[in-house]
């Protein structure tokens, strides 16, 4: 028996709970839908209802309240990287966001849709035909981890951008579920699971992204790809310095969930980067090779922090 397809729109975030919750666990909610409606194309993604956010008006806005700034979930990359308030105070937000994809995908894509965005792994994210023909994964209910051999974890990279530099700049995100809004630290919803990478329940919706303001931020941000405006990131990092001289450094790209490595500016610069390489669990699951991309981690911190220092 074929289960009818559903294509549902909410009008605020209790009526796309109330929908969420009638359609137990068999939905997807969807914003701009550029990652969602690819994993379905591909038969990595096989609900029978979408939930349509896209028209949540206060989920939209961006807004000064006390000592942070509030970012709705439905802001797009592309009202991102133009917005005044993040060029001036948090660069390296917007230089995130510009660096995904293409302008028009920017216009459509959402900050929310991409925190949550699918971990990606070349053996995983194909068509169906291939999946089968060269053997399911543990991703995709298989045995194995084809990357590595193994029986037991899933290597599956985290690849969202936004996350990287929002974890730097100490981001907490607003969660809406059935008990109320509670606001977590971002970082703290991912797993490094690469089957399941979220600790975030299915018919929850992350309704706004909170950053603390006069934080003196200094940022430098660097992302390895094949091609621009084409590829996912093979490897993400961003060195963000507060004007106290906290560091905190973040990878993505190359491990199931966000790399995080802290400490204080005046610690030496080859500890914080040993600690980067010894976090990151890199396997042969992207163009580049384990072996590149666990080097230019290396390269990206050292040319990240003779940036800062040059401009300090």
């Amino acid at each position: 028996m074929v289960s009818e397809k559903k294509y549902l729109k909410a009008n605020s975030v209790e009526n796309a709970l109330k929908l969420a919750l009638e359609q137990k666990e068999n939905f997807k909610f969807i914003a701009g839908g550029t990652d969602v409606l690819v994993n379905k194309f591909q038969g990595n993604e096989t609900v029978d209802c979408l939930i349509d956010l896209s028209e949540i008006a206060e989920m939209r806005s961006i807004s000064k309240e006390e000592n942070q700034l509030k970012i709705g979930s439905l802001v797009t990359l592309h009202q991102l990287h133009q917005h005044p308030a993040i060029c001036a105070e948090y660069k390296v937000l917007a230089e995130a966001a510009k660096s995904v994809a293409s302008p028009m995908i920017r216009k459509t894509a959402t900050l929310g849709g991409n925190l949550l965005c699918e971990n990606r792994c070349s053996f995983y994210n194909q068509s169906d035909w291939w999946r089968e023909a060269v053997g399911y994964c543990l991703k995709c209910d298989g045995e194995i981890c084809i990357a590595t051999g193994g029986k037991k974890n899933c290597f599956s990279k985290f690849v969202s951008d936004m996350a990287v530099a929002l974890i730097s700049l100490n981001a907490t995100i607003d969660v809406a579920g059935s008990n109320g809004i509670a606001t977590v630290k971002l970082e703290d919803i991912y797993t490094g699971d690469g089957v399941n990478p979220r600790r975030f329940e299915k018919t929850s919706i992350i309704k706004a992204i909170n950053l603390p303001q006069n934080e003196g931020y200094k940022s430098v941000f660097k992302k390895l790809r094949q091609r621009e405006s084409l590829e996912f990131s093979s490897l993400t990092t961003v060195v963000t310095v507060s004007k106290n001289g906290a560091v905190k450094i973040v990878l993505g790209g190359v491990d199931p969930k966000p790399v995080v490595v802290e400490g204080m500016l005046n610690n030496n610069k080859e500890d914080f980067i040993k600690q980067a390489l010894k976090k990151a669990r890199i396997v042969d699951n992207d163009v580049f090779t384990r072996k590149y991309r666990h080097e230019m981690i290396g390269v990206y911190l050292k040319k990240s922090f003779e940036e800062i220092l040059t401009n300090n």
